[in-house]
């Protein structure tokens, strides 16, 4: 029974030792070969680390971008940002003060409060009670400011307030878009040449529409106007649009470069599973350094506008408030990156990943056979799914990168599900596999009742 599997060997070995002098001859009588293959090794790995590190490199710059776009595109992810900027107490003390600084430049409370006691004092009064009348002045005009300022302080902190505050962005913000890209309905208008000018066959459709219904019947002849009267001529409002252009277009296509880029790397790099890890490692370094540069404009920012503008809690508070979706996708990008990394890095020939997938591996074949003991064999399900194994895996995480990827924006919770989605794929996968260096239980029971030994079964 041995035989055929000993002349099988020896057939094995000679072909290897045959194909062994081949490549000996070659290399004698074509050295240049080795050396081109060589060079052309060299050549795919400069080539696979330019491709990382540009795409690494781009990570920040897409998000700042697809952020910017974000922003000026989308006019409801423009209300979520600064909309709760006037609900923090740090804005609402500034509000506050401005409030009543500016009542205090237009209303005069002294003078008003000396006009009333005046008034008072030419009343028919005791002395005495005209003598104490000047005393009564100070503390007057100390409890009408104290009025105005709780009143100021009362409405500014009240939902109300925010609710107009709220109902102003959207409105200055849709008005602005429609303006800059161009709306056919907007009846300012923003020409290529930076000329701003306001459509008056919006205007007059307005004024028909208007005078219809207040019942003027003459109001039906008035005809379409087709005239624009120009407001404003800058270059700079041209500028404005070209900016707009630019971070939109980059906001879009800057995420998909550098996907790409990384996502090419790896394909041209010859040791895949390295690539990957390299490329998770650049990508979360690039990331965090985007950070650290925030934590720097923080301080940039606080120190330009504080104390002349506002003060330096109420700018930390406008920035934070600013910045608070970019630093949650910041969050989520690099522990994304990290994921990729370590699991490239467990999947990778190191002794500590050997040493940790041979445990795994343990572990889940004592699971598999307590699944085989209590009957729940698999049987050709588990082979199919042993053969589309790693398929499944890289699919599902692929498809994982991709879904945290697409979300705009990128938040630290869909990083941390989509990572317990693709680890419970994983460990279905491994508890349903049945590896074919084994017989299923079923098929061990059915060669005991048939007297055929384990061992001929594993050998067919």
């Amino acid at each position: 029974m041995n035989e055929p599997r000993e002349v099988d060997a020896l057939r094995e070995r000679v072909a290897a030792l045959e194909s062994r002098n081949r490549e000996l001859e070659a290399a004698g009588n074509g050295g240049g070969s080795d050396r081109a293959g060589s060079k052309r090794g060299r050549l795919r790995a400069v080539g696979a680390i330019a491709l990382i590190a540009i795409g690494a490199l781009l990570a920040p710059v897409a998000v700042i971008g697809s952020w910017a776009r974000a922003e000026l595109v989308d006019t409801d992810r423009f209300v979520e940002t600064f909309a709760p900027v006037v609900t923090r107490p740090a804005v609402q003390d500034y509000i506050s003060a401005q409030a009543e600084q500016a009542i205090a430049q237009h209303v005069d409370v002294e003078g008003l409060v000396g006009d009333l006691l005046g008034g008072v004092e030419q009343l028919d009064l005791p002395p005495k009670a005209k003598a104490a009348l000047p005393l009564l002045k100070a503390p007057a005009v100390a409890g009408v400011e104290s009025l105005i300022s709780t009143a100021v302080d009362r409405v500014v902190r009240s939902p109300e307030f925010a609710r107009v505050w709220s109902t102003a962005l959207r409105e200055t913000h849709s008005r602005a878009i429609a303006v800059i890209q161009d709306d056919p309905s907007s009846a300012v208008r923003l020409g290529d040449d930076g000329t701003l000018s306001l459509q008056l066959d919006s205007v007059v459709a307005e004024v028909k529409r208007s005078l219809q219904q207040q019942g003027f019947g003459f109001a039906s002849a008035i005809p379409e106007v087709h005239r624009s009267i120009p407001l404003a001529a800058s270059d700079s409002l041209a500028l404005v649009r070209t900016v707009y252009q630019l971070a939109t277009a980059a906001g879009t296509w800057l995420p998909w470069l550098s996907l790409g880029l990384l996502a090419l790397g790896v394909l041209v790099a010859r040791g895949r599973l390295r690539a990957i890890a390299w490329a998770g490692a650049a990508l979360a370094a690039s990331l965090l350094l985007l950070a650290s540069g925030l934590g720097i404009g923080r301080q940039f920012f606080i120190g330009s506008v504080s104390p002349s503008i506002m003060p330096a809690a109420t700018a930390d508070a406008l920035f934070e408030q600013l910045t608070l979706v970019m630093r949650s996708s910041l969050l989520a990008l690099v522990a994304l990156a990290i994921c990729i990394a370590v699991g490239a890095w467990i999947s990778g020939g190191s002794r500590i990943a050997v040493a940790a997938r041979s445990a795994g591996a343990t572990g889940f074949g004592a699971l598999r056979a307590a699944r085989d003991r209590a009957g729940l064999d698999p049987r050709g399900f588990g082979r199919a799914v042993e053969r589309l194994r790693p398929a499944i895996l890289s699919l599902v995480a692929a498809l994982g990168v991709l879904l945290v990827f697409l979300s705009r924006p990128a938040s630290f919770a869909g990083v941390v599900w989509t990572l317990v989605a693709v680890l419970a794929t994983a460990l279905v996968v491994e508890l349903l596999r049945q590896p074919g260096d084994r017989p299923s239980s079923t098929e061990m029971s059915e060669n005991r009742e048939s007297g055929t030994p384990a061992a001929a079964t594993m050998e067919e």
